[in-house]
């Protein structure tokens, strides 16, 4: 039986993720989950002074939608969806856990974060009222809606209840009221399943959304790539999407940038150009979820793509586009500015 060490400099040291820098451009952090996958958090206070080490000026902040089971049969309690078998089940509470977390911090900062609401079960018709609420409850926290879990690999197998799809009926409200208040909308939706690759099996689903809600502004995240999650063609089917839809936006964040974009490290030329045509409608995410001590790490490797864009484009990506959809949404709710949209005679 192996013992621990009894010399804790034999142990690796960790603490080494604290002390990254981030990227060395200036940048928002346009996907970052609070809690884990039990809703712990270490607290936004906490992410404030991570992201004043690591060169970050804001962040796009929301829960998780889901909570993982501890089913009586496994001894220890898992952490991630993938530790064990057990079940996720929807959790509202996430919201609230966000917003207090963020009602606690000074005006400056909450200034540089954008939280936005998850936690309702996207197969509910009545999931707006949710949504709704919590605009009532916590007036002036929210500016939009997201991380909302469509197709997302083995978590739509563990997650009780119908899958979750982009098309189903009971999400119209909910795209509707993000139209209507032009809320940015984060999906996970993946484009195919993980024993298809040969063609993006679920991709209608997401179109079908985009065509019936082309105002709301709908934020693809990872281009719809998850773990085992891939089709032949990827550049050339975010390119057509982008073009075809002009509310759409994309975020490059988690498996997508480091299998697809920038491969070992490596920009991909096609995705610099993708980056360069679209440089207003593109976000970086760091996709840490709870765990905000690797936020540094992760953003640093950003650096090898920014560093093949141009000026603008890097900027864009890298603060404005944020700073544009999220600014623009905070209050908007709460002052009951509806988008206008145009009539003819």
């Amino acid at each position: 039986m192996n013992s621990m060490p009894s010399d804790s400099s034999a142990l690796p040291d960790l603490s080494i993720l604290d002390r990254r820098n981030g990227s060395k451009y200036r940048m928002f952090d346009c996907h970052v989950h609070v809690v884990d996958f039990l809703q712990r958090t270490p607290g936004l206070g906490r992410l404030i002074e991570y992201m004043d080490e690591t060169n970050l000026e804001g962040a796009v902040v929301f829960g998780l939608p889901v909570i993982k089971k501890h089913s009586e049969y496994e001894e220890e309690s898992p952490e991630y969806y993938l530790d064990d078998d057990s079940d996720a089940y929807y959790y509202s509470h996430t919201d609230d856990i966000v917003a207090l977390e963020y009602l606690k911090l000074d005006k400056a900062s909450q200034a540089r974060l954008y939280p936005t609401i998850c936690g309702f079960n996207p197969n509910d018709g009545n999931a707006v009222d949710h949504i709704r609420k919590m605009f009532e409850t916590y007036p002036g926290v929210f500016c939009g809606i997201g991380e909302l879990f469509a197709r997302h690999d083995d978590l739509t197998l563990l997650t009780q209840g119908e899958t979750s799809r982009m098309n189903n009926r009971s999400l119209a409200p909910v795209l509707e009221f993000a139209s209507e208040y032009q809320l940015p909308i984060l999906v996970h939706s993946n484009v195919t399943t993980t024993w298809v690759h040969d063609y993006p099996k679920f991709l209608h689903e997401l179109e079908e959304a985009l065509r019936t809600y082309p105002k709301a502004p709908i934020v693809f995240c990872h281009c719809g790539i998850s773990r085992r999650v891939y089709a032949p063609f990827y550049h050339r089917m975010v390119e057509r999407l982008l073009y075809q839809y002009p509310a759409l936006y994309v975020d490059f964040s988690w498996i997508l940038f480091d299998q697809v974009v920038c491969p070992n490290g490596v920009p991909s030329p096609e995705w610099i150009g993708l980056a360069e045509t679209f440089s207003d409608r593109i976000f970086l995410g760091s996709d840490v979820i709870g765990n905000f001590h690797r936020i540094g790490v992760t953003n640093e490797r950003f650096d090898a793509f920014l560093g093949a864009l141009s000026q603008e484009t890097r900027e864009n990506i890298c603060l404005w586009n944020a700073r544009r959809l999220y600014g623009q949404a905070k209050n908007r709710v709460e002052s009951g500015k509806k988008l206008k949209f145009p009539t003819w005679e």
